[in-house]
Order: structure tokens, then sequence, then C-alpha cells
């Protein structure tokens, strides 16, 4: 009796456990997938809405890093924070209407590809800052502010330290796809940086820059990204700079896995590609939780501003390979790395391809 008891006892418990844990997860998907029903229109709430580039708010690149800046924005600020996640480019407008129909102060929109929409909705919803991350602003446009990045160069830095570090003399970049200028401006900023130490060293580096030929699936095709880095080595690369989120992220993986020296890009990699840690010598980081955080801080100050808004670029730490990574190597970096923000150093990559 005793044991048929206990039975029907640790059955009911796990039954609850598995509600409560159906309930639990309810409650945090449901807001974070269409906006939930808070009052924004109230001068005493401050909501901010985040719209996704194609793929996932986890994609471990520019949309996390972006998220996690609204989320600073929501424990320092005190903000109502949301998001939605774009499946297919034709929805950007409807997503970013979802927020603005219900009168969010803040929307923040990821990607080149979301900038028309973007603009168009901030004269619809003239009341709601926007703020489009990675979209360039070639005219100032009441109500949006472009976060930019010098990208060419972060594929400077990285180029560099990836010539720096080459026994073969040979490196290799995968990128998204060279119909974004942000995009092209990362690989040939790359192969500037292996060109520059070249110079310096009086060495001589090949450099192969891959972009995918497919726009529709240029940032969300990791396989196409692993086979690409694997062509590179293949023919003699022994480090892979990823450039291209999804894409970018298969071919640091699959060269990572080949015990090939890895750069990540966008954001520390280190971190977000468990998978390709060891192998991971740094990333080309652009500062995207900090310039996306300003911006909605100073929205939130009534001081928000429009136009472009130059954000920042650097070189992430090296971490586990600290050791293997020669002081004079270091210290080039970081004369490099200074040269850039002091404008001594050019990259030459004009703004947009040719």
């Amino acid at each position: 009796m005793t044991l048929t008891n206990s039975t029907s006892q640790g059955n009911d418990r796990r039954r609850l456990h598995i509600l409560f844990a159906a309930f639990f997860m309810t409650g945090i998907l449901l807001p974070a997938c269409t906006p939930a029903s808070i009052n924004c229109a109230s001068e005493e709430v401050f909501c901010i809405g985040m719209v996704t580039d194609l793929g996932k708010v986890n994609d471990k690149s520019f949309n996390q890093a972006a998220w996690e800046a609204v989320r600073q924005a929501q424990s320092e600020l005190g903000a109502q924070v949301e998001y939605i996640e774009t499946a297919n480019s034709k929805d950007y407008s409807k997503n970013i209407a979802a927020f603005g129909d219900m009168k969010y102060d803040v929307i923040v929109t990821i990607g080149f590809d979301s900038a028309e929409a973007t603009v168009e909705a901030a004269a619809t919803y003239p009341d709601t800052d926007f703020i489009g991350v990675d979209q360039d602003q070639t005219e100032k446009v009441e109500g949006v502010a472009g976060l930019v990045f010098p990208e060419d160069q972060a594929g400077f830095l990285a180029g560099a330290l990836a010539a720096l570090m080459s026994e073969s003399h040979k490196i290799g970049a995968v990128c998204a796809t060279d119909e974004v200028p942000a995009i092209w401006r990362l690989g040939e900023g790359y192969k500037a940086g292996a060109v520059f130490v070249d110079e310096e060293m009086g060495s001589v580096t090949e450099v192969f820059v891959n972009y995918h030929d497919d726009y529709s699936e240029a940032f969300i095709d990791p396989e196409w990204g692993a086979t690409s880095a694997q062509s590179m080595l293949d023919q003699g690369a022994d480090v892979i700079f990823g450039c291209g989120y999804i894409t970018g992220n298969g071919a640091i993986t699959g060269a990572a896995q080949t015990g090939s020296y890895v750069i990540g890009g966008d954001t520390d990699q280190y971190f977000t590609l468990p998978e390709a840690a060891p192998r991971m010598l740094s990333s080309a980081v652009k500062l995207v939780t900090p310039g996306v955080y300003e911006l909605i801080r100073l929205s939130k100050e009534g001081a928000f501003p429009v136009g472009n808004h130059m954000g920042t670029v650097d070189l992430a730490p090296f971490h586990d390979l600290e050791n293997e990574v020669p002081a004079e190597v270091k210290d080039m970096m970081i004369r490099i790395s200074a040269g850039l923000q002091e404008d001594s150093i050019q990259t030459n990559v004009p703004v947009t391809k040719p």
C-alpha cells in the first residue's frame, strides 16, 4: 500500500512539474513573439519592440547583440520589451506595424533589408523613434537613427590578424552577399588587412573571399558556409573568417572542427559558438549592444538623434589561444587598431561596391 501511494504521489508530482514547466515556458515565449497587451500609449510606460532580421533572435550575431541592448534597457531603464522574429523579408512592414499600432516608443529593426520598411514606418508612426541597425541613412529621416559601423575596418583587423597568424600564407573569408554594402566592405577590408601586413612584413598572402550567390539564402545557409570554408582549406588556407550571420557561423564551425584557426564576426563568437571556441583566434566585433543601448537611452531622455550614428569596431580577446599568439603579433595588432582609429592607417575600401 505504501509503495502504491508513493508511486501515485510521485506521478502526481511529475504531472505538476510538467504542467508548471509548460505554463512557465508559455509565459516566456508568448510575450517575446507577439506584442502583449501593455499600454504603450501611457507616458508612464516606455515600450521597446525589436523586429529581427531573417533568422532567430538568438542567432549568435546581430539579432542577439541588439536584443541584449534591449534587455539592458529593460533592466536599467524599466522598459517593457518584446521582439518579433522575421521569417520572410516580405514581413518586415507587417512586423514593424505590429509594434507601431500599439504606440511603442522605440522600434529597433535589424539589417540592411529592413531599411526601406523602417523609413516608411517612421512616416506612419511619427511618435515612435526608430533605430535601424546596419542601416545607412543616405538622407536624414525624421524619427530614424541609423546605427552603422566601419565594416571595412572590422574586416581589415580580421585580415591583418589572419595574415600574421597563417603558416601557409593562405587565408579565407566566407561571407554572405556582396549585394549588401556592409558585407562587401567586410570582405574587401579583409583583403586590405592582409595586403597591409604583407607590405609591412615583406610576405605574400593569398586571400580567398567567397560571397553567397543566392540573396534569399545568403545569411541563413550554414551548409554553404561550411562547404565554402572546406574548399578554401583544401586549397591550403589555414585561417577562416566568417562574415555573414548564420552562413558565416557554418564556415567558422566547419573550419574549427578541422583544427584550423577561425575568426568570428560582429560579436565575440568565442561565447556564442562554443563548438568553435577552442580554435577561435578572435572576432572582428561590431559593438552593437552599446550602440543600440545608447540610442535607446537618448530616446528615453527625449534627445533622440536622427541620421547616421557611427558605432565602433574592435578585436575580441584571444581567449584560449592567448599563448599561441606571439607578442610581436599582439603588438602589431594594437598598432593597427590604433592607426585605424586615428586615421593614420586607411583601408582604401570604398563606401559602396564599384
